[in-house]
C-alpha cells in the first residue's frame, strides 16, 4: 500500500507475460524480444523488491535468531522460556565486550557487531564495553600463549580505534540498512563504554575481599579456557587467571548501572558468561542469561577472516573497502547462504529466493555479490561500497575510466604493498624508457623480453610494445596516475610530476 506504483510494475510484468502467450508461432521473433523485455523487467522488480525489504527483518524475541544460525547456546540452558518472556516484555539491556589486542577489530568480530544491532533493531539497548583495564590483563580464552603486555599509548590508540569503528558501523546501518519510514520509532542508541572508568576507583584489598569471596576455585579452574592453558608447555600466569573475575564484575557493574540482564559473545567465552552469572546470582540473587555466537569458519576449518595469519580489519587504511568486498565475493558456493543469514538483514524467505536464483547461474555469484555489497554498507557505508565497486569495475571489467576516478590515497589503499614511484613527465617516453624509471626490471634485457611476451600491463591493459609513447588520457589517466602490473600480481604505481 505504501508503494502503489510497485503494483503497477507488477501487473505490467503479468500483462506483458499475458501478450506474450497470445502470440502465434508465426511471431517467434517477437516474441523472444519481449520475453528478454519482461526478464530484465522481472530482475530490476526483484532488485528493487530486495532494497525494500532487506531492511525489514527484526526479532524483538532475539531467540528466534537461531533460525538464522546465529546462537550456538544459551545460559543457563533451560532459561529459553524465561528469557522469551524478557525479550517480549519490553527494552531489555544487552552487552558485548571488546578487548582491544590491537587498532582495528575484524570480520572475526563482525558477528558479535550484528548480534548487538540485532538487539538495537528490536528496541533493546546495546551495550558495546571496550577493556581498557582488561585488555591489560588479556583474555586466556582460545590461546595458547600469553599476551605481550601493552604500553599505555598503544592501549589508548586501540581503545580509540575501536570505539571509532563501533560508532561508525552503528551510523552506517542506521543510514543505509534501517528504514525509518518502516518502523516509525528511532533506534536505540548504541551505548560504549571502558572497563578502565570504573576500576581507577576500586581499591585492590576491598575488592579482592567483597568480590573474591563469591568465586569458587574448583569452578574457575574447570573453565576450558584454563584447562587448556594448565595443559600448555608455558602454563597460565596467576594475571590471565584471574581474567573471568574481571569480565565477570563487569557484567555486575553493567546490571547495577543499566540493569544489564543480558550478555552476548563468541563461543569461546561461555566460562567467562557463567562466572559473571554466578557471580551476580550470589551478589543480587537477580537472574541473568548469556548468549553464546557460533564460531564462524572458512571451509578448511580455519577462523573467518584469517588467512596465513593475515586478518581481514574493519578499518579502511588496513584492509581496504575493495579488499572486504572481494573477500565476500570470493566467498565459496557452499558457504555463501550462511554467511547470508548472520551478516545481512535480508529475510529468510528472500534469502532461499537468492539462493535458488544463484544455484541456476552460480557463475554469475549474484549470491556473493549481495552478501559483499550489505557487508561493505555497513564497514564502510555508501562511500566505501562506490570506490570498491569503482575498482572491481577498473581490474576486473576493463573499465579504465573507473580507475581514472579514483584518487591517491584510494589507488594506494586498493594495491596495498605496490611500490609507488614519482616521475617527472617528460615528452615522448616510451613504453620500455617508463618501465625502468618505476623500477619494474632489473634491466633493460629483461624488460624487453617480457614486455614483448605480453607480462606487462599499464592500466591493467596489456603492452607489448616497449617504443610505444606514454600519452596523456591514454596511459595517464585523469587522476594523474598509472597503474602499471608485471604479471599478475606485482603492482606499481606512478604518480606523474609536472
Amino acid at each position: 500500500n505504501k508503494f502503489p506504483w510497485l503494483k503497477g510494475f507488477t501487473s505490467a510484468i503479468r500483462r506483458n507475460k499475458f501478450l506474450c502467450n497470445k502470440i502465434n508461432s508465426y511471431n517467434k521473433v517477437w516474441l523472444r524480444i519481449s520475453y528478454k523485455m519482461i526478464r530484465r523487467q522481472t530482475l530490476l522488480f526483484t532488485q528493487i523488491q530486495r532494497v525494500l525489504t532487506k531492511r525489514s527483518i527484526t526479532y524483538k524475541n532475539l531467540l528466534a535468531l537461531k533460525g538464522r544460525g546465529f546462537f550456538q547456546d544459551i545460559f543457563p540452558d533451560n532459561a529459553n522460556e524465561q528469557m522469551k518472556t524478557l525479550f517480549k516484555s519490553g527494552p531489555q539491556t544487552i552487552y558485548a565486550g571488546f578487548d582491544p589486542t590491537a587498532d582495528s577489530l575484524h570480520v572475526g568480530n563482525l558477528l558479535v557487531i550484528m548480534g548487538l544491532i540485532h538487539c538495537q533493531r528490536a528496541g533493546h539497548n546495546p551495550i558495546a564495553l571496550v577493556g581498557g583495564a582488561t585488555g591489560l590483563i588479556g583474555d586466556p580464552s582460545g590461546r595458547k600463549t600469553e599476551r605481550n603486555q601493552m604500553g599505555e599509548s598503544e592501549l589508548e590508540a586501540n581503545l580509540k580505534g575501536i570505539q571509532s569503528q563501533l560508532e561508525r558501523i552503528f551510523q552506517n546501518h542506521q543510514v543505509c540498512l534501517w528504514d525509518d519510514s518502516k518502523f516509525k520509532q528511532e533506534l536505540p542508541q548504541l551505548r560504549v563504554v571502558n572497563n578502565a572508568e570504573w576500576y581507577a576507583n576500586i581499591n585492590l584489598i576491598d575488592f579482592i575481599a567483597n568480590m573474591g569471596r563469591h568465586f569458587r576455585m574448583g569452578a574457575m579452574l574447570s573453565r576450558s579456557s584454563v584447562q587448556t592453558r594448565m595443559e600448555a608447555e608455558s602454563g597460565m600466569s596467576f594475571t590471565e587467571f584471574t581474567y573471568q573475575i574481571f569480565q565477570a564484575y563487569d557484567w555486575l557493574h553493567l546490571y547495577r548501572a543499566y540493569d544489564c540482564r543480558f550478555q552476548m559473545g563468541g563461543s569461546d567465552q561461555m566460562g567467562n558468561l557463567m562466572s559473571g552469572h554466578e557471580l551476580i546470582s550470589r551478589v543480587v540473587k537477580k537472574p541473568v542469561y548469556g548468549m553464546t555466537l557460533p564460531l564462524v569458519t572458512n571451509e578448511e576449518g580455519n577462523k573467518f577472516g584469517k588467512s596465513a595469519g593475515n586478518a581481514v580489519w574493519l578499518d579502511g587504511d588496513k584492509t581496504s573497502a575493495f579488499a572486504l568486498y572481494q573477500f565476500f565475493v570470493r566467498t565459496a558456493d557452499s558457504e555463501v547462504e550462511k554467511l547470508l543469514k548472520l551478516f545481512t538483514f535480508i529475510p529468510l524467505l528472500d534469502v532461499e529466493q537468492l539462493m535458488r536464483e544463484h544455484q541456476r547461474e552460480p557463475e554469475k555469484r549474484k549470491a556473493q555479490t549481495i552478501l559483499a555489497e550489505d557487508v561493505t554498507l555497513l564497514v564502510h557505508g555508501e562511500k566505501g561500497l562506490k570506490q570498491a565497486e569503482r575498482v572491481t569495475d577498473a581490474l576486473y571489467k576493463g573499465n579504465v575510466e573507473a580507475l581514472g576516478e579514483l584518487n591517491y590515497e584510494e589507488v594506494k589503499q586498493t594495491f596495498v604493498g605496490a611500490a609507488v614511484v614519482e616521475i617527472l613527465a617528460e615528452p615522448g617516453m616510451s613504453m620500455l624508457q617508463l618501465a625502468m624509471k618505476a623500477k619494474c626490471f632489473n634491466n633493460e634485457s629483461d624488460a624487453t623480453r617480457i614486455i614483448s611476451a605480453g607480462g606487462f600491463y599499464i592500466n591493467q591493459k596489456r603492452v607489448q610494445n616497449i617504443a610505444e609513447i606514454i600519452t596523456h588520457g591514454i596511459h595517464v589517466l585523469k587522476n594523474g596516475l598509472s597503474l602499471l602490473r608485471v604479471g599478475k600480481k606485482n603492482f606499481y604505481i606512478v604518480r606523474w610530476l609536472k
